[in-house]
């Protein structure tokens, strides 16, 4: 698993430098509405129920204000809207940068 070397907002984006060299680039929205928290994504019980996440799924001109590094596998970001609870492991932030 590859950790985050660097991490800074530049303009309307957060950018990662991984400890391998390799350059992430997120969207303020695109990274709030990728938020893994149980308010945003939802929970599923054992029999495969979901519960809450029926939020929006857009959130323009939300920002992110600020980070924290988790443990040694995650980042929670702070977003201007409030939420700050979803915690982003490294290898989902690898994931979403990775080209469709």
């Amino acid at each position: 698993m590859h950790a985050p070397a660097n991490i800074q907002l530049i303009g309307q984006e957060v950018a990662i430098v991984w400890d391998d060299g390799v350059e992430s680039y997120f969207e303020f929205e695109k990274l709030r509405a990728a938020s893994p928290s149980a308010e945003t994504a939802g929970e599923r019980d054992i029999f495969g129920n979901r519960y809450g996440g029926d939020g929006p799924k857009k959130f323009p001109g939300v920002r992110v204000t600020g980070w924290q590094i988790v443990g040694n596998y995650a980042v929670r970001f702070e977003f201007s809207d409030g939420h700050g609870s979803g915690l982003y492991a490294y290898d989902y932030l690898r994931k979403l940068a990775a080209p469709p």
